[in-house]
């Protein structure tokens, strides 16, 4: 995890070296070109106006100054963040103080605002929680937002506060005897209501951790389960958002393969949420305010992530995305793909020397490759655009697509190989692409700059290596006429083969509408579930415990077809009866494994001599280590249990035994949402 060490001049050095940059090994020579499919009817989340986001320091001199907010407006940055990560829970912001810390000259509360108004950007706020009081949070909200009248909405209370010793490692200032997950939630309730006492209006969240990454799923103390379910389950009701921050780690080629982890991340947050936060738990917003990269963070590799993930969240419905830092310092110098890495934090430029005085980075304010893939998020995802799904069938290319009001779609194309140039062929469904070049934006690998211009068509692509590419293409015909999307989905009724999909009626067109169709996503394709000329159908022949994302389109009498509604994701349960059942226990966890003890239960009217657990795990980064009392399997991610001589048989009318292993996870760990005995799909207790 990122955290202030030293300093050279007014701005952070890091202490700590980085890890060795490794690269993606070079893919063999594509045999024919990567398909890339881009689904407009597939849609996502909406691209909100706070989307695009990075973090300002108070160690920064330069952080309100004139120049810096203009590079940072050109961007696109719409949300900045102070006083800055860790130093949060140490600054005291009527003094303008972080004992133990360095404060530059000209990063007061005043300045900041003052720098983020000349960028057009949104504050969020970090009340000091590790050593400072509610009533210190509430008087900052009071001169925000009554004193200067700033509009101060976003406000977190404390940074990464479960590194304060609670689970063994301790980088975050705690002044509180208590340093449970508990007492935090207690106190984040006392931080809610002083700060809305003053201001109602304002939006007060709490930190969480990433899923799947420490200390994820650990319990500590005397807390009554991890830190995301004690925080929530005492202060779910007081809060509006929860704060997550995410640094992959590993290699470059680790980093850039990540970014498949968000869906399931952002799934199970949503989950925890809804089951932990209390009634209207679904009111509660995500932020993810730190990210970056441990190797090449000022070259193609930070650059890449950061569109990948910060496309890949926006997906999920995240309402900001937020890059660590603007300036942050020189660290450990190396070579990545024929570039000269930095080992830098920071979007732009330090402008400062190792400590030997060996190397120095370009001069002040010099953009990195993450600040150009910044600029690149904002020419292909602007505030109103809807994400749609978009996919390929090569992991080293990664595809991201809006469709915008106007009819007109951008998608943006990811090579991540250092060595490989990949050739697309690219298909579209629910969109036709008008018949000219569309127009190109491309960041290549060591580019100073994103190049545009109109080239080449809409459906055949060459990718550099290391690249990003915004292809804008205008859609054939007009969409004039079309009715209206319909409303968010939503989901009743849910049982392990079916479902009941609710929506708000579309708008009508030029003509009546006809009938809506109910679409699963399948990957970056589409399945139609069924169809119906009311605001309601229940659908069946579903997985049990499967997870489902559906749209819902409305057609009119003409034929002409709407946007897609936005997104409902719901998961299918198990039977109500069966002649089996399962308990799947996680008793120990330890943040990349556990032990899990599995009991398995004979309901059926006849006694059973012999039997076979399986199992499907959600991910492909979930195995079984190792297990006991039974004969334990693996392959790809199928499961199959089968009993010793000494439990092979299970009485008839709740004969049952117990089973377990040693479970081991390297991203969120999803639990199974089927078990079958001997075939049959039994009821998860």
């Amino acid at each position: 995890m990122r955290r202030p060490t030293a300093f050279a001049a007014s701005l952070l050095l890091l202490a700590t070296a980085l890890s060795t940059v490794g690269g993606p090994v070079a893919a063999a020579d594509p045999t024919g070109p990567v398909t890339v499919t881009v689904n407009t009817r597939a849609g996502l989340a909406t691209v909100p106006a706070t989307a695009l986001g990075v973090n300002h320091a108070i160690w920064d001199a330069q952080l309100g100054s004139a120049e810096t907010s203009d590079l940072l407006k050109a961007a696109g940055v719409k949300m900045l963040r102070y006083p800055g990560g860790s130093y949060a829970d140490i600054y005291h912001w009527e003094t303008h103080t972080a004992p133990g810390g360095y404060v530059a000259p000209n990063t007061d509360f005043d300045t900041f605002m003052a720098g983020a108004r000349r960028v057009g950007a949104e504050p969020m706020i970090i009340a000091n929680y590790g050593t400072g009081t509610p009533a210190e949070a509430a008087a900052w909200v009071r001169y925000a937002n009554v004193t200067k009248g700033y509009g101060a909405k976003w406000w977190t209370v404390g940074n990464e506060n479960y590194g304060n010793g609670h689970y063994g490692s301790a980088w975050e200032a705690d002044d509180h005897p208590d340093k449970s997950a508990s007492q935090y939630a207690r106190l984040v309730i006392e931080y809610a209501d002083a700060m809305k006492a003053v201001d109602p209006s304002i939006k007060v969240g709490a930190v969480l951790t990433m899923p799947g990454n420490w200390p994820d799923g650990i319990t500590a103390g005397s807390d009554p389960g991890p830190w995301n379910q004690t925080v929530l389950s005492l202060a779910g009701p007081k809060i509006d958002f929860v704060d997550v921050h995410w640094y992959p780690g590993g290699n470059a080629a680790d980093s850039l393969a990540r970014t498949n982890h968000l869906p399931d991340a952002a799934w199970l947050l949503r989950q925890q949420i809804a089951r932990y936060a209390g009634p209207g738990a679904d009111r509660i917003g995500i932020s993810f305010t730190e990210l970056n990269v441990d190797a090449g963070r000022t070259t193609a590799p930070g650059a890449l992530f950061l569109a990948d993930a910060y496309s890949g969240l926006l997906e999920q419905g995240v309402f900001t995305v937020q890059w660590w830092n603007v300036h942050n310092g020189i660290g450990t110098v190396s070579e990545v793909a024929g570039q000269t890495d930095y080992g830098d934090f920071g979007m732009l430029s330090s402008g400062n020397c190792t400590s030997d005085g060996e190397v120095c980075q370009p001069p002040f304010n010099t953009p990195f490759a993450p600040y150009h893939a910044m600029s690149m998020m904002n020419l292909f995802a602007r505030p109103g655009d809807q994400l749609v799904r978009a996919g390929t069938d090569q992991p080293l290319v990664a595809a991201h697509a809006v469709r915008r009001p106007d009819g007109t779609v951008a998608v943006l194309l990811l090579n991540k190989d250092p060595d490989t140039a990949y050739p697309v062929a690219l298909d579209y469904a629910g969109f036709t692409p008008a018949d000219e070049a569309p127009t190109v934006h491309t960041l290549a690998n060591g580019a100073t700059g994103i190049s545009t211009g109109r080239s080449g068509s809409a459906t055949v692509r060459t990718l550099p290596p290391y690249s990003l590419t915004t292809l804008v293409l205008r859609p054939a015909g007009s969409s004039a006429g079309r009715p209206g999307a319909p409303g968010r989905p939503t989901a009743s009724a849910v049982t392990d083969r079916a479902a009941t999909i609710s929506w708000p009626a579309a708008t009508p067109g030029a003509s009546p509408i006809a009938k809506y169709e109910v679409h699963r996503q399948y990957g970056a394709v589409s399945e139609q579930l069924g169809e119906t000329a009311g605001t309601s159908l229940t659908v069946g022949n579903l997985e049990p415990g499967a997870r489902y994302t559906v749209n819902v389109l409305a057609r009119d009498t003409a034929g002409r077809v709407s946007w897609s509604s936005p997104p409902l994701t719901f998961a299918t349960g198990s039977p109500a009866e069966s002649s089996c059942a399962v308990r799947f226990n996680d008793d120990n966890d330890w943040g990349n494994g556990y032990v899990a003890n599995v009991e398995v239960i004979n309901t059926g009217a006849k006694a059973l001599d012999g039997w076979t657990l399986t199992w499907t795990w959600p991910t492909a980064w979930q195995q079984v280590n190792s297990g006991w009392s039974a004969t334990w399997n693996q392959e790809g991610r199928q499961v199959r249990v089968t009993p010793t001589d000494d439990n092979r048989r299970l009485a008839a009318d709740g004969g049952s035994t117990t089973v377990g292993f040693v479970g081991a996870y390297s991203g969120p760990n999803v639990p199974p949402g089927a078990f079958r005995l001997n075939g049959t799909v039994c009821t998860l207790h």
